[in-house]
């Protein structure tokens, strides 16, 4: 259980597809499991950053989660990251929507937030929730 994450953000997607390629090659996640249905759509997917894992469907599969999320809507996700400016530098070269640049906060973080072709907030920084600071 040690190398498995206790706590996982689950977002549905109307094209998951184009979700896991756009988290994969624009924000640096690695495929861990997709599981699709006989009509080819995404039931199931595991995407892996770091020690974290997302995970993410279709919208409309039919499954008892999926119809608890109807009508939920865009989500923010923040994902600790070693180098914001090298992971920025990315997402733009993949031609992401950056809505906040990096920059410095008061908090010493260093941050930016960009969002994906279907709306969620994804906030990307050196910051480490529930470290101690000194």
């Amino acid at each position: 259980m040690a190398d498995t994450p206790d706590i996982c953000p689950a977002l549905r997607y109307e094209d998951a597809k184009a979700a896991i390629k756009q988290l994969t090659e624009g924000f640096g996640f690695s495929e861990h499991a997709v599981y699709e249905g006989e009509d080819g759509r995404v039931v199931h997917a595991e995407l892996a950053y770091g020690n974290g894992m997302l995970m993410l469907g279709s919208k409309g599969s039919g499954t008892e989660f999926d119809k608890l999320m109807a009508g939920a809507g865009p989500v923010a996700v923040y994902v600790r990251v070693a180098d914001v400016d090298e992971h920025h530098a990315r997402a733009v070269a993949q031609g992401i929507e950056i809505v906040m640049p990096p920059a410095d906060q008061e908090y010493g973080s260093r941050d930016y937030t960009a969002r994906d072709a279907e709306g969620n907030v994804w906030s990307f920084g050196t910051y480490a929730p529930g470290a101690t600071t000194g």
